[in-house]
């Protein structure tokens, strides 16, 4: 999440959350370091953040739910941004959700937000005033085909009349058959969905569709699958829709995961250039060593990937440890010059210097000409049970 494609660039702060603390950070570009300046309090543990298009507004969606666990209180508020100091200040009346929402966006214009649920699996729209605050849900005339496990939707910045809601399915189980991902095509109009499409390769069977992103000049659309650890480019129609099938699939992964080692994809992010793609690897299986549980090993890294400028073929370039586990989201600054992970939670490892911890911790990366991001520092944050790290992207002021 890159902040407003919109506009030009000003000065970055950087946003994170850590439960229900929203903090602003300056950001030091070319020292790639950051210094703390305020924080505000949600009702409830922030899920996810959208700036408004004028840069001038924040949306924050937030819950007292988890994976697993449905939680009592949801909802969205805003906030106004301060213009030089990137400082948040409440902004009209919050907006209550009936579920936990894992997912926000917007329209370019500014004039609606969209939010997707997982459990049950769904999507809320709601309009937004002239001045940036919140204005109520715009209640949709007819159901909405929201397919297993919604997990993100976007509007296309090219079309606000375009809209995609990515689809996870859920894996198979010992008890129960794969359900399947989609992603779910609309039109949108004065912030009413109405469905035109569905792409499903292979019936959605294998397609555990999490995260995408746009080319920002080219009609691609990026996608990556969770399960299957791979990224997918789709190719837009002139009337914005999908190839129903990808032109081009691609590992995030350097080897097949070892035995006893968990391995998911996670969440994307396109370089302003359009020249390189970033997606996260993440690892989560455990082992017991000695009577403490601690990382069966696998991949916790960012992996990079060229595109071609003529096809739009991404290549596989290498994979950048993040130095943590469970990233939950990454940005680039508006240029293109740094790239952050949050590494969502503690983890315990075993190596040659024994048992230890990495805390979660916030990771800057510098990105060179050549797109690959290079370890700059890390910022550490306290983290415990149900509160982690979930949300961290740049902002440029405007």
């Amino acid at each position: 999440m890159t902040g407003s494609r919109s506009g030009t660039a000003g000065r970055e702060v950087l946003y994170a959350a850590v439960g229900p603390e929203l903090t602003w950070y300056d950001v030091d570009t070319d020292d790639a370091s950051l210094m703390k300046r305020g924080s505000v309090i949600l009702p409830a543990n922030v899920q996810n953040v959208w700036p408004h298009p004028s840069r001038r507004s924040l949306f924050v969606a937030w819950s007292d739910g988890g994976p697993g666990v449905p939680g009592t209180r949801h909802g969205v508020s805003a906030f106004t941004i301060d213009g030089a100091s990137g400082a948040l200040s409440p902004l009209g009346t919050d907006v209550a959700l009936a579920s936990r929402p894992i997912h926000l966006s917007g329209t370019a214009s500014g004039t609606h937000i969209l939010l997707a649920h997982n459990d049950p699996s769904g999507v809320t729209v709601i309009a937004v005033r002239p001045n940036g605050a919140l204005d109520r849900e715009v209640v949709q005339p007819v159901p909405v085909d929201v397919g297993v496990f919604a997990h993100q939707v976007l509007v296309d910045p090219s079309s606000d009349s375009t809209v995609f809601l990515v689809t996870r399915g859920i894996a198979a189980t010992t008890t129960a058959a794969e359900r399947p991902g989609a992603i779910k095509e609309f039109r949108f109009t004065n912030g009413i969905l109405t469905k035109v499409g569905n792409v499903a390769p292979g019936g959605g069977f294998g397609f555990q569709a999490r995260n995408l992103d746009f080319h920002p000049v080219r009609p691609w659309v990026y996608l990556v699958l969770e399960q299957q650890n791979a990224l997918q480019m789709f190719e837009q129609r002139a009337d914005h829709m999908l190839s129903d099938t990808p032109r081009f699939t691609a590992s995030l992964l350097d080897a097949p995961p070892a035995s006893g080692v968990t391995q998911a994809a996670g969440t994307i992010a396109m370089h302003p250039s359009g020249k390189f793609l970033y997606a996260v690897n993440r690892a989560s299986g455990q082992v017991v060593h000695d009577g403490v549980r601690v990382s069966a090993g696998g991949s916790n890294s960012v992996a990079m990937f060229a595109i071609d400028e003529v096809t739009g073929k991404p290549t596989h370039i290498a994979n950048v440890p993040t130095l943590g586990s469970s990233v939950r989201t990454l940005g680039l600054d508006a240029r293109g010059r740094l790239l952050v992970v949050g590494n969502q939670s503690a983890l315990t490892v075993r190596d040659a210097d024994g048992v230890r911890t990495l805390p979660a911790s916030i990771a800057l990366f510098r990105v060179g000409d050549d797109g690959r991001p290079i370890f700059a520092r890390k910022y550490d944050v306290e983290t415990g049970a149900q509160k982690n790290l979930l949300w961290v992207g740049f902002v440029s002021l405007p």
